[in-house]
């Protein structure tokens, strides 16, 4: 048996994982293109990025994705949003698994989930692609060669693209499973190349070991003020609201662009990567991300391409509307060092409106901000799921419902704690539809959303005049300078007013029949912000 490796010390067979055949241990990004070219799993594209396809499962399979129910979970995990595997289910998809990975080739990262050494967790991943182990060597945090030496896993992800699962042996929904077993600290993936399973089966265990420590786990983005690490923001939202674009700032040093905590001591990033839509990105607008795109071994998953010239296509979204870059955060010019800074002085929720009644911006009580946070509205764009192929309203609670294993109250107590702590002013902002609905109206300018969140970081927006919205309640700008007083007035944007009304009374019942769920659940003043 060939084997490469870092750590000798922490081998597969340690873990019970035997008869694999060749094992390549925490190669670095050259080596894994190498091999992932040897193997065929993709292409080598301009600057060395590395072109792959991911076949049908172009997005995340949430269906598919499963909590093995123990004692230790079992009245801890939020069971209405998290399906249950039986444990003896999990013991026979493994032994299964790993009788289906006997002989085969196999690459095995050592990474940390978090900045913060006080936080973080150690995690092993296995995998059966090469690219996917260098997508997840970007993604995570890479330890230095002498942290190697004494690394040892808590939590191991064994990925197998070429496994199919037994729905009646395995107690699962269809051949594509990802199970996460929070006793045997393992997560077993198969039947799917999408290679965004495996960071968000790391930050679904961060959801649920931080929150026991009293640490915020958040699906946000975040960046602070240069040379200022107390002025920091963070960006709620689920994918496709900008998180990555709007906290990749050139004029803020950027945290990191998707998952964090946030602690007494202040924010922490998850990662030590991007991974970032590329549909439709544009040199003029999001340069550093473009940029991105033809750097060495960053990884652009499901992008159309001249197969001659190796040119990226931005706008052919035939393959899916989720195509993505994943990079590491160094090739971003104005990125964190050390993934750490203060807690937050602004905290921002990002939604996309589809129904294009909420404003580009709007200011929260700190009793909004918990029913905002608690509701999550936003729409799920097309392909950050399978079968998505047009934007859907919904509401996703804590702006990331399919990743928290928790109740929501777990995580809005956290939050609201820290607000009322820290006296940070919250934001809403919809970078959804403006000017009528999906279909109708377009999409809000970058451009103007920029402008309002630069005046919502520099102070100078708390010092314009605000309206209260007759419909929601919060406080709206009347006019800020570079953006059209038109567009801080949604009815205003839309042709048919009574049009307008009538789609924001429809958008208001909504907000008021999902959060029916949680209305016994909080305080007074939330239950008070509650609109209806």
């Amino acid at each position: 048996m060939s084997q490469t490796r870092v750590n000798p010390d922490f081998k597969l067979e340690d873990q019970g994982i035997e008869g694999v055949g060749s094992v390549y241990y925490n190669l670095l990004e050259p080596a894994l293109v190498e091999h992932a070219v040897r193997r065929g799993e993709g292409k080598l594209g301009l600057g060395g990025a590395f072109l792959v396809s991911t076949g049908k499962h172009t997005g995340r399979s949430p269906k598919d994705k499963f909590v093995v129910r123990t004692p230790l979970v079992e009245d801890s995990i939020w069971w209405e949003n998290n399906q249950p595997m039986e444990a003896e289910a999990f013991d026979r998809l493994y032994e299964d698994m790993l009788a289906h990975m006997q002989g085969r080739e196999y690459f095995v990262q050592d990474l940390y989930a978090g900045a913060d050494p006080e936080q973080r967790l150690d995690v092993r991943v296995v995998s059966e692609l090469a690219w996917h182990n260098l997508f997840i060597r970007h993604l995570l945090r890479r330890p230095k060669a002498d942290e190697l030496a004494s690394f040892k896993a808590e939590y191991t992800i064994i990925n197998c693209p070429s496994f199919k699962a037994d729905p009646a042996r395995h107690g699962c929904r269809s051949e594509t499973v990802i199970a996460l077993n929070f006793d045997r600290k393992l997560i077993l993936i198969g039947n799917t190349e999408y290679a965004g399973e495996n960071k968000k089966g790391v930050f679904t265990l961060m959801n649920y070991i931080l929150p026991g420590r009293g640490v915020m786990a958040m699906h946000c983005s975040a960046n602070h003020a240069p040379e200022d690490t107390s002025d920091v923001a963070i960006f709620f939202g689920l994918s496709g609201t900008g998180k990555t674009t709007l906290s990749a700032d050139p004029d803020r040093v950027l945290i990191g662009d998707d998952e964090h905590g946030w602690s007494d001591k202040g924010v922490f990033n998850f990662e030590g990567g991007c991974y970032a839509k590329t549909i439709n990105l544009s040199p003029k607008a999001e340069p550093e991300i473009y940029a991105t795109t033809s750097k060495f071994a960053t990884v652009i998953e499901n992008m159309v391409f001249d197969p001659a010239t190796l040119k990226l296509d931005f706008e052919d979204s035939s393959l899916t509307e989720n195509m993505r870059c994943a990079y590491p955060l160094e090739y971003i010019s104005n990125a964190s060092e050390t993934g750490m800074a203060g807690v937050p002085k602004n905290v921002i929720m990002l939604t996309c409106d589809a129904f294009g009644v909420l404003p580009p911006i709007a200011r929260l009580t700190p009793a909004q901000a918990m029913y905002h946070f608690l509701s999550g509205f936003t729409s799920k764009t097309p392909g950050t799921e399978v079968g998505v192929t047009e934007p859907i309203p919904t509401f996703s609670t804590c702006f990331g419902a399919p990743f928290m294993p928790r109740r929501p109250e777990a995580y809005g107590a956290l939050l609201q704690d820290q607000i009322a702590k820290t006296g940070a002013t919250c934001w809403l902002v919809n970078t959804g539809w403006t000017g009528g609905a999906f279909g109708q109206g377009s999409r809000m300018p970058i451009k103007a959303t920029r402008a309002l969140l630069h005046a919502a970081l520099d102070g100078s927006l708390n010092d314009v005049e605000f309206r209260k919205d007759p419909n929601f309640g919060f406080e709206v700008p009347v006019s800020v300078e570079g953006v059209s007083d038109v567009l801080l007035d949604p009815r205003r944007t839309w042709g048919d007013g009574p049009a307008y009304d009538a789609q924001a009374k429809k958008l208001v019942q909504m907000f008021s029949d999902n959060f029916e769920q949680y209305i016994d659940k909080v305080d007074a003043q939330v239950k008070s912000a509650a609109i209806g």
